[in-house]
């Protein structure tokens, strides 16, 4: 009885480590979709670099991780003052036995337009 006890406990333990392992490595994917959304929306929010809009270049490279946006605040702004952007993204998480779990990670870009002109 024992036995068969300490292997269920081994066997529940097991499970837990796994969906643990997964969630980290969720949470580690997450955060690069997010940089990359971040980066891609910094540059965005100049007009004159042609980037294109910040949110649909955000939300473009986010898919491209894995990932889907949730939140962008990246004003566009045809200055040349520094402009920063906060991105969050979202992942749903297949975890056995727990179902499907969301992640959420977030970013923050600072973009210079007058250094990307190189004055």
């Amino acid at each position: 009885m024992v036995i068969m006890a300490l292997a269920v406990l081994v066997g529940v333990a097991m499970i837990a480590l796994g969906a643990l392992a997964s969630l980290y490595g969720a949470r580690v994917h997450a955060s690069t979709a997010a940089d990359a959304a971040a980066l891609a929306a910094a540059v965005g929010t100049y007009p004159a670099a042609g980037a294109g809009d910040p949110v649909s270049e955000a939300k473009r490279y986010a898919r491209m991780n894995g990932a889907t946006l949730t939140e962008c605040h990246c004003p566009i702004d045809r200055t040349l003052s520094v402009r920063q952007v906060r991105v969050i993204v979202e992942m749903k998480v297949p975890v056995p036995v727990f179902g499907v779990i969301p992640i959420w990670a977030g970013a923050n870009a600072e973009f210079d337009p007058a250094l990307w002109l190189g004055r």
